[in-house]
């Protein structure tokens, strides 16, 4: 039976100072008894010769110093897992929140996980499909890969991540295939279309949600995607499934470390955020990936909100310093009813080139990203000198780089968020655009691929 404290020293919002206590670890879960008999949990935050400073995961109010014991429970935050995750949803604690049954889990896995050893990683190299063009096509995701979405406030990034959630898929395999879906600090409404968008769609049956929401605790913000990839660890390297994590909103993530920083007073880093959020970040990153002698894999599109539309925010800038590239939505492009309003031009995928040609997508597919990517920036170019000069002044074709650049929007990256297409339609659709400027312009594609697949546009 584990020693019970009754000398809670004070406690100040979300954290509280227990002294006298031995053999309390950084990270040991704890229990607080109230008077009345209700038990709210916590954290060890902090240790110091015999002192405990522990994070509440409920609210303070209404704890009595004089009459409320504490228990350490030695061990850290554990989640029970098992194959019935699947098709269930979890709060921020991974609490079932949809009327099911308690889990009866398989194994106790601590969320903390260990980041992955490289010597033992595999390269990431198979394609995985989105159904979403402006990615599928010019910023491939591949199994094993990290790709954030940044975002901007406002935009619909939640749209874009239930969307990929429903679509993605492993092309040609019968490899079982799984989403694990965590949402950090959103609303009420957004966990409602979280909820309908998985169930209507049939998209749950392989799927794990947690939901955290924003009138819930900091320390619960913080757990949530540790949970998410304790639950993708099992599906992946226990029982051999691809799995897919989509993690939103980051940012929100990021600022519950602050708050916590802040109520522990530390001193503040970058823009208030503590100096250690690089290293909180990089172990969420660092658990996706493929491993050797296992047939499963984590693929991660971590999903954030650049305060104030900057990518050089800490937040973006550290993301983008650990994960393999990034898509970014467009204001600009969202007022011009761009669905998804995805900038090809800024968003990247670095390992892109290692999940496409023949075998995996096309053997065309490179040939027709660099081309597509060259013309859609000469395009943006000739348009903003229209503007400045007027019409008049561009050539030929330079009308018709602009004329490109226009269909390509509307017709490429415009899909809304229900169609899904497959990477042939997008590879078509790709080479109906390029119809569009004259065979001797579309100098990238080898001259088979051209004779092959080059008709002129017929609108």
């Amino acid at each position: 039976m584990s020693k019970e404290y009754k000398t809670i020293q004070e406690v100040a919002g979300p954290l509280m100072l227990v002294r006298g206590v031995e053999g309390v670890t950084y990270n040991e879960l704890g229990e607080i008894e109230l008077a009345d008999g209700s038990r709210r949990r916590c954290k060890v935050l902090e240790i110091d010769e015999g002192n405990a400073l522990v994070q509440l995961f409920e609210v303070s109010a209404g704890i009595n110093l004089s009459s409320s014991k504490v228990r350490f429970l030695g061990r850290c935050m554990e989640l029970g897992v098992s194959e019935d995750m699947l098709g269930r949803m979890f709060d921020g604690l991974g609490r079932p929140i949809d009327g099911g049954p308690e889990i009866l889990p398989e194994k106790r896995m601590d969320i903390n996980g260990l980041p992955m050893n490289p010597a033992a990683r595999s390269y990431p190299e198979e394609f995985i499909q989105t159904g979403v063009s402006a990615i599928d096509g010019l910023n491939t995701l591949v199994r094993g890969q990290k790709l954030p979405i940044f975002s901007c406030s406002g935009l619909p990034h939640a749209n874009l991540a239930a969307q990929i959630a429903r679509q993605a898929k492993v092309r040609g395999s019968n490899e079982p295939f799984a989403v694990v879906f965590a949402a950090m600090g959103i609303t009420f409404e957004e966990a409602d279309f979280f909820m309908k968008s998985f169930s209507e769609t049939g998209a749950i049956d392989r799927a794990v949600l947690f939901l955290n929401l924003a009138n819930d605790p900091a320390v619960e913000r913080v757990s949530t995607p540790k949970l998410a990839l304790t639950a993708a660890e099992y599906l992946a390297f226990e029982k051999d499934m691809h799995v897919l994590v989509i993690l939103t909103d980051i940012t929100n993530f990021a600022d519950s470390l602050r708050e916590i920083s802040a109520a522990r007073k530390e001193v503040p880093g970058r823009r208030g955020y503590p100096g250690y959020m690089y290293t909180e970040l990089a172990t969420i990153y660092e658990r996706a990936g493929r491993q050797r002698g296992h047939k499963g894999s984590i693929t991660m599109m971590p999903i954030l909100t650049m305060p104030e539309d900057d990518k050089t925010h800490p937040i973006p800038d550290l993301t983008g310093y650990i994960t393999e590239g990034q898509i970014i939505l467009s204001r600009e492009l969202y007022r011009k009813s761009i669905a998804p309003p995805i900038d090809v031009l800024p968003s990247l995928s670095r390992l892109k080139d290692k999940g496409i040609g023949k075998g995996k997508t096309r053997e065309d597919h490179a040939d027709t990203m660099n081309q597509l990517f060259s013309a859609y920036a000469r395009g943006k170019d000739a348009k903003e000198l229209m503007v400045v000069l007027g019409e008049a002044a561009l050539t030929d074709m330079d009308k018709l780089y602009a004329k490109f650049a226009d269909e390509f929007e509307k017709q490429y990256v415009s899909q809304g968020y229900n169609t899904d297409r497959s990477i042939e339609e997008t590879l078509d659709i790709g080479w109906k655009l390029l119809g569009i400027l004259p065979k001797s312009e579309l100098k990238r594609i080898k001259d088979e691929y051209l004779d092959k697949y080059y008709r002129p546009y017929s609108g």
